[in-house]
């Protein structure tokens, strides 16, 4: 099978609930969704977007959470040539980032956001558009290769 983008205007949108369970969810939920697009499990882009939105997900939970507020998540190709993908919560502080966090700081937590810069081409945040709050948006290279379901690559 290759890979292809969704069909145009294709968006994938799930509110989640602001616990750990609902970030997992979220996650598995964008994966499958990337499954369906053509992008199998395992493939670069797939665990691309799965890793960034767990990331993602997690952070609005934990630093985003509203009791008895959810999040949402946010998917789509644009161009054809990159996955965007958009977390947003309703806390309208932004996340810390821990100074000195990385591979060899010593703070232990602070960590993800730097995998999130690893796998994505850019990300930023930005306020919530008409609600309260804040989105955290981050866009993945759609690889230009073609996959077999094996997951192997032919050019």
């Amino acid at each position: 099978m290759t890979t292809l983008a969704p069909p145009s205007g294709d968006i994938f949108e799930l509110r989640f609930s602001s616990t750990p369970r609902g970030a997992r969810l979220a996650r598995r939920l964008a994966s499958h969704r990337v499954h369906h697009w053509g992008h199998r499990y395992g493939s670069e882009l797939n665990d691309s977007v799965s890793l960034v939105v767990a990331e993602l997900a997690a952070n609005a939970v934990t630093h985003g959470r509203v009791p008895g507020r959810d999040a949402l998540l946010r998917l789509q190709f644009v161009g054809g040539v990159r996955a965007r993908v958009e977390v947003a919560d309703t806390r309208g502080e932004r996340w810390p980032v821990a100074a000195g966090a990385g591979p060899s700081g010593a703070v232990e937590a602070g960590r993800g956001l730097l995998l999130v810069d690893a796998l994505t081409e850019a990300w930023g945040v930005v306020e919530r558009d008409g609600a309260p709050g804040k989105t955290v948006w981050a866009e993945i290279a759609v690889p230009s290769r073609l996959q077999c379901s094996a997951g192997r690559d032919w050019r």
